[in-house]
């Protein structure tokens, strides 16, 4: 059996300069934050980043391995993505991140939407030829692409999506990387591992082959090629993010609480 776990160095040494990479990126719910910042400091260039998201995580958790997606942006040429979010982080890095980067030409942006997003990548996992979508008719979502008249309808081309690196995050794998998710984390993590030529994962634990229920596993070991033990990049890491968000949560209900009150009281 090859050995599938190493750290999050070894795991994204060979990622190559123009590779397209698909990331789960939604705050805290199963986004690979490790595997982001092992990719930053490896410093591959111009590449392309298919996520759910692209924004920053909260200040002040950074050094947890927060799921924040941005500190890729140097290394990045386009981002394909539903959600940017900039005006609302204004100040956290800058008061304009990409405009400066699209007009001197250093970014590419590609707006999507979250359901065509997941479903190019699972057309790309299915190794189906795309498929005819409504979403973006007469806006220029449809610039440059096929348009065909079904039943009656009028439907766009989307094309499917083959990364060449798929970054994710689990809760629990076993030694040939079946992976079991928690809750809202799961996501878009499993279509991202099946439709990606290198799937790399993080998790909390790793167990011995046999010990998950098969009844419980999401995304079955074919699809996963190497995995990061969190514990193994940072071994305070579970009861530093439970402090910390905690802390989080805290000043969220404070900010909540001033602001009804700023405004004559909540009822």
């Amino acid at each position: 059996m090859r050995e599938k776990i190493c750290n999050a160095a070894e795991a994204v040494a060979d990622v190559h300069d123009g590779a397209a990479v698909a990331a789960h990126a939604w705050g805290a719910c199963g986004t690979p934050g490790y595997l982001f910042r092992a990719l930053a400091a490896q410093g591959a260039k111009d590449l392309t980043l298919y996520c759910t998201n692209f924004l920053p995580g909260p200040p002040g958790l950074e050094d947890i391995g927060f799921p924040d997606p941005t500190i890729l942006l140097p290394q990045l040429k386009k981002i394909v993505t539903p959600f940017l979010g900039t005006r609302a982080f204004r100040g956290v890095l800058g008061e304009d991140f990409l405009g400066d980067r699209v007009r001197s030409g250093q970014l590419e942006i590609e707006a999507t939407t979250h359901g065509v997003l997941m479903q190019r990548l699972h057309a790309g996992a299915m190794k189906l030829g795309g498929f005819y979508s409504p979403v973006g008719l007469n806006t220029v979502v449809e610039k440059g692409k096929e348009k065909r008249v079904i039943d009656g309808k009028e439907y766009i081309l989307e094309k499917p999506i083959h990364p060449d690196v798929g970054l994710i995050s689990a809760y629990k794998a076993d030694k040939l990387g079946n992976l079991v998710y928690r809750g809202s984390a799961r996501a878009s993590n499993p279509v991202i591992a099946m439709a990606s030529g290198l799937t790399i994962v993080q998790v909390w634990e790793v167990v011995e082959v046999g010990e998950l229920d098969p009844e419980v596993v999401v995304t079955p070991g074919i699809y996963v090629d190497r995995i990061v033990r969190i514990p193994d990049e940072d071994p305070n890491s579970a009861k530093r993010v439970e402090e910390l968000f905690r802390k989080f949560a805290k000043e969220l209900v404070t900010f909540g609480t001033e602001s009804g009150d700023a405004q004559g009281g909540q009822e």
